[in-house]
C-alpha cells in the first residue's frame, strides 16, 4: 500500500473525531464518594486522575478535562456543603456562557454521586440537584460503593438510602438513584454491577446529538459500539451504490476512497483505536482486499444478479454496494479484535499477517465467491 494512504488515513481519522464530537460529564457529590473509580470503570482508566483538567475560566474551581470523546466537568477545591454558593454561581455562569457555544461544547449529563453507605442524604445536596435542574442539566444520582451478598442482596442500608431519595421526588433521570459497585473486589468478593443501568440512564438523558460521541466514549457496552458501525457501514454501502463505481478498495475508484476511509476510520474511533495501531491494521487490511477484489472482479459479478457488465473500468452499483458492506463487516472484525486485546502481537507491533489473515477470512465469509488473493 503506498504512503499516501497511511497519510490519508491519519488525516481521515482526525476529521471523523471532530465529526463524532463530544460527550461532556459534570461530577458531583462529595469528596472521598468514589467519583474518578465510578468513571474509570465505564469510560476506561486512568481518564479520571487527580489534578487532570484546566480550568473553564481564569480562577475558576471548575475544571474540563477534554479526552477525545470523553470531556470530564469536575471541581477543585470547594466543597458541596460548604461552598455551594460559589460552586453554583460559577457553574451558572459557565452554562449561561456555554449556552452560546455548540452542542459538543454544552454540559450534557450530570452525574451526582452519593456513598452508599454513608446512610444519609443532606438537606443541602437535595437543595443542590434541584439548582442543578433549574438550569436544564439532566442530573442522574448515583450511590457509589453499595455492596451487596453472594445472593446478590443490596446491603438494606443502601436500599433504604435509595428509596428516601425517591421519596423526595427529585428532578432526576429516571425517578430514583442507580446503585452501583465500580471496582471489583477480590479480597472482599465484591463484584462489580450497576455501571450498564448507569450507561443506559446516561444515553437516556444525554441529547441524541452527543449519542455517538458517548457511544464511542464508554467502554463496557460494545454492543452499541457495534450497532453504531454496523449503521455507518450500511450508509457506506449505500453511498458506494450511488457511485456505481469500481468496487475494489484503494484502487483506480477514486471516488470510493473517501468513502472507504471514512467508514475504517470512524469505527477505529468507536472503539478507540490508536491512529498508529489503526493505520497498520487497515493497510494489511486494504492490501490483501485490493488483491482479492482484483483477483475477484468477474466472479463478483455473477454473484449478483442484475449487477451489470464491466465497461470502462466501471461496474455496475450492486457489486459496488456488496463489496463495500462485505469489506466494513471484516474491518469491524479486526479492529472489534484489536480492542479487545485479541491480536497476537511481535515485539509490542500488532502481526500484519494475523491482521490479513482475520480480515481475508470475514471477507471471505461475506463474499463466498472470492478467490485467495
Amino acid at each position: 500500500m503506498p504512503d499516501w494512504f497511511t497519510d490519508a488515513f491519519r488525516t481521515e481519522y482526525e476529521r471523523q473525531l471532530e465529526l463524532l464530537g463530544r460527550f461532556n460529564l459534570a461530577l458531583f457529590g462529595k469528596t472521598g464518594v468514589g467519583k474518578s473509580t465510578l468513571v474509570n470503570a465505564v469510560f476506561g482508566a486512568p481518564v479520571a486522575a487527580t489534578g487532570i483538567g484546566e480550568p473553564v475560566t481564569r480562577d475558576s474551581h471548575l475544571y474540563l478535562d477534554d479526552r477525545g470523546q470523553l470531556g470530564l466537568l469536575d471541581t477543585r477545591g470547594l466543597e458541596i456543603g460548604r461552598d455551594d454558593r460559589q460552586l453554583l454561581k460559577e457553574l451558572e455562569s459557565y452554562v449561561r456562557r456555554m449556552r452560546r457555544e455548540p452542542v459538543e461544547a454544552q454540559i450534557h449529563v450530570v452525574w451526582y454521586c452519593v456513598r452508599g453507605m454513608d446512610r444519609r442524604f443532606e438537606p443541602f445536596e437535595a437543595e443542590f440537584v434541584r439548582r442543578l435542574d433549574a438550569l436544564d442539566l439532566p442530573v442522574i444520582m448515583v450511590l457509589t460503593q453499595v455492596p451487596r451478598d453472594a445472593a446478590g442482596r443490596l446491603h438494606p442500608d443502601a436500599v433504604a438510602l435509595a428509596q428516601h431519595i425517591t421519596d423526595l421526588g427529585l428532578p432526576i433521570v429516571d425517578g430514583h438513584p442507580y446503585l452501583t459497585y465500580a471496582l471489583e473486589d477480590p479480597f472482599s468478593g465484591q463484584s462489580s454491577y450497576g455501571l450498564t443501568a448507569l450507561l443506559e440512564a446516561t444515553f437516556r438523558g444525554a441529547p441524541a446529538a452527543v449519542h455517538a460521541a458517548l457511544t464511542a466514549a464508554q467502554q463496557i457496552d460494545h454492543r452499541r459500539k457495534a450497532a453504531q458501525a454496523r449503521r455507518f457501514i450500511a450508509g457506506t454501502a449505500a453511498g458506494a451504490a450511488a457511485t456505481g463505481a469500481t468496487p475494489i478498495p484503494f484502487s483506480d475508484a477514486t471516488v470510493l476512497v473517501p468513502l472507504q476511509l471514512a467508514m475504517m476510520a470512524r469505527i477505529s474511533q468507536l472503539y478507540q483505536v490508536p491512529v498508529d495501531r489503526a493505520a497498520l491494521m487497515a493497510v494489511a487490511s486494504t492490501t490483501v482486499a485490493t488483491q482479492a477484489g482484483r483477483a475477484s472482479v468477474t466472479g463478483l459479478l455473477k454473484l449478483i444478479p442484475g449487477a451489470g457488465s464491466v465497461a470502462g473500468g466501471a461496474i455496475g452499483a450492486a457489486v459496488a454496494s456488496s463489496f463495500t458492506y462485505a469489506m466494513g463487516e471484516a474491518w469491524l472484525a479486526v479492529v472489534e479484535r484489536a480492542a479487545a486485546g485479541a491480536l497476537r502481537r511481535l515485539d509490542g507491533v500488532l502481526d500484519p499477517d494475523q491482521v490479513r489473515s482475520v480480515f481475508l477470512t470475514e471477507l471471505r465469509r461475506r463474499v463466498p465467491g472470492l478467490r485467495e488473493p
